[in-house]
């Protein structure tokens, strides 16, 4: 793009701005979950289907890794800096882990399916394989 000139169109949201607030990626307009980490079936302003886009399970598998490795790091340090009893690990961590899993599950899903309609993705055919 000339200038540096940002490839979006007028209304159509940037990859951080739609995934931080479930934007829809053509339109802008919020809606993009239906539930907690589910898609809507297509956005009510332009209609954009969002069953099309195929964001798979990634997002869960790095998650899962992520959160798990920072909230077993944190609860052995609390463990043996106060030695606190058993319950307030339970009080502690298990809110903690449901909300950053949700959260990550909803920030991530929706980067990837941005980043999927902004870069016209599609799966591959046999036919993008022959080379005329």
């Amino acid at each position: 793009m000339p200038g540096g000139a940002s490839h979006n169109e007028k209304g159509q949201p940037g990859l951080a701005a739609a995934a931080l607030f479930a934007l829809c990626p053509n339109c802008g307009a919020k809606g993009l979950f239906d539930g907690a980490a589910r898609f809507a079936p297509r956005c009510r302003s332009c209609g954009l289907d969002y069953q099309q886009f195929n964001v798979g399970d990634g997002p869960a598998a790095f998650l899962t890794m992520i959160i798990g490795a920072l909230v077993v790091g944190l609860a052995l340090w609390l463990e043996f800096a106060w030695q606190p009893p058993f319950w307030v690990h339970i009080v502690l961590w298990v809110p903690l882990v449901a909300g950053l899993t949700l959260w990550g599950l909803r920030v991530s899903k929706a980067a990837l399916l941005a980043a999927e309609y902004q870069r016209h993705a599609r799966e591959a055919t046999s036919a993008d394989l022959r080379k005329d």
